[in-house]
């Protein structure tokens, strides 16, 4: 094995995977590193509870990076409409044809997503996969990183943390973070349906938070129910069939009778990087940003993120300039920083304003959300730009 790489990637989940590919296609030398191999897909398998709503902009891509034909050959469920509501006067629907597609975006398993990447990794020949290996340590130098692993150690030009949101290589370097506990969890549901509705994903807002239907394969969904932590808990407890009984008294009835087959939640936190570099370590996903999942935009900002890597480091390669200086590491920080923020504080706004119980800012939302459909520009610009398409 070679003693000297040009990228290393800690973490082989989605956005780790695809940085790898996307700076390997750059003819970068990259070491790809992870303590846990993905397992291969069966046809037979259950589902995941971990699904994600994979918007225009993550599928191309993943079509760019060579994933996609695999994803699409196992498991997706394209959907062309999306509602929200609160009450039914205020039912509010996007629809893929106003912005001239032919679908918004994928409902996907993550570890689908994450096993097409790595097998496209496997087959790269500018990737090492390293695997099981656990990384042990970093010193940073003048213009490279010293990365100790279990077995190993070797030097490096620039080290992606693409460990997640408690990681690693974050705290090392000392990157410090900012943010808050929402005092919420969302429950994960995989359940059968009585009605097939698989062209669409709705979420409705409760008092209490909202709740969710994300489309899978077959007469299959993902329910997602947010609530107090405490309630969760609860929830996560009961038998699936008085699980069952509980969702059916409080989702849409649009749903029908449904079938629990599977269950897991996770608390509500936003964290944000206070910077996404420093020295030659630069973060990437939920390394840098976790954000309030209420619009699944959680991995879709972690691709943008490898997209605006790829491409400083293109134009620099381009320019016959170094391509790992801080000056492009602080391209990389201004392209995605901002976008970050702007999508964090919306999603805030609205966990905020539909958590009020004031009559008055009940109606001033329901009033808000039936306007929209009276505007179509307006509609179809946040549309496109929540699809990454504008």
């Amino acid at each position: 094995m070679s003693s000297k790489f040009d990228c290393t990637i800690i973490g082989a989940g989605m956005v780790g995977g695809a940085t790898a590919i996307a700076l390997a296609d750059l003819g970068l030398k990259v070491v790809l590193i992870d303590k846990f191999a993905p397992e291969p897909f069966v046809a037979e398998q259950a589902f995941d509870i971990r699904v994600s709503a994979i918007s225009l902009a993550s599928q191309h891509l993943l079509e760019q990076l060579g994933a996609w034909s695999t994803i699409a050959s196992w498991r997706v469920v394209p959907y062309r409409r999306l509602a929200v509501w609160e009450n039914e006067a205020s039912y509010t629907e996007f629809n893929a044809e106003s912005i001239g597609q032919q679908h918004l975006g994928h409902i996907i398993e993550n570890r689908l997503i994450q096993l097409a990447l790595w097998q496209v990794a496997q087959q790269h020949p500018n990737i090492t996969l390293l695997c099981p290996e656990q990384l042990k340590g970093i010193e940073q130098l003048d213009d490279e990183v010293l990365v100790a692993l279990s077995e190993r150690s070797f030097s490096t030009k620039l080290l992606c943390a693409c460990d997640g949101a408690n990681s690693q290589v974050r705290q090392l370097v000392n990157i410090g973070l900012t943010g808050w506990d929402y005092q919420q969890s969302a429950m994960l549901v995989n359940v059968k349906t009585e009605h097939e509705q698989q062209d669409i994903t709705w979420q409705q807002y409760l008092p209490t938070g909202p709740v969710a239907m994300l489309p899978m394969p077959g007469q299959y969904a993902s329910l997602v129910w947010y609530h107090q932590r405490e309630e969760i808990k609860r929830l996560q407890a009961l038998p699936n069939k008085q699980l069952a009984e509980q969702m059916m008294a409080v989702f849409p009835k649009r749903l029908g009778s449904i079938e629990v087959i599977d269950k897991g939640g996770f608390p509500l936190t936003r964290r944000h990087a206070n910077y996404y570099f420093k020295g030659n370590v630069v973060l990437l996903g939920d390394s840098a940003h976790t954000i309030n999942p209420m619009a699944g935009q959680g991995v879709n900002l972690g691709f943008k993120d490898v997209k605006a890597l790829q491409s400083v480091i293109a134009e620099a390669i381009a320019d016959g300039k170094s391509w790992h200086s801080e000056n492009v590491l602080q391209r990389y920080e201004k392209k995605r920083r901002a976008d970050n923020l702007l999508m964090m504080s919306g999603m805030d706004a609205l966990y905020k304003g539909f958590s009020q119980p004031s009559p008055i800012i009940k109606g001033l939302r329901n009033i808000a959300l039936a306007g929209i459909n009276k505007v179509p520009l307006v509609k179809n610009k946040v549309l496109a730009y929540a699809c990454g398409v504008e």
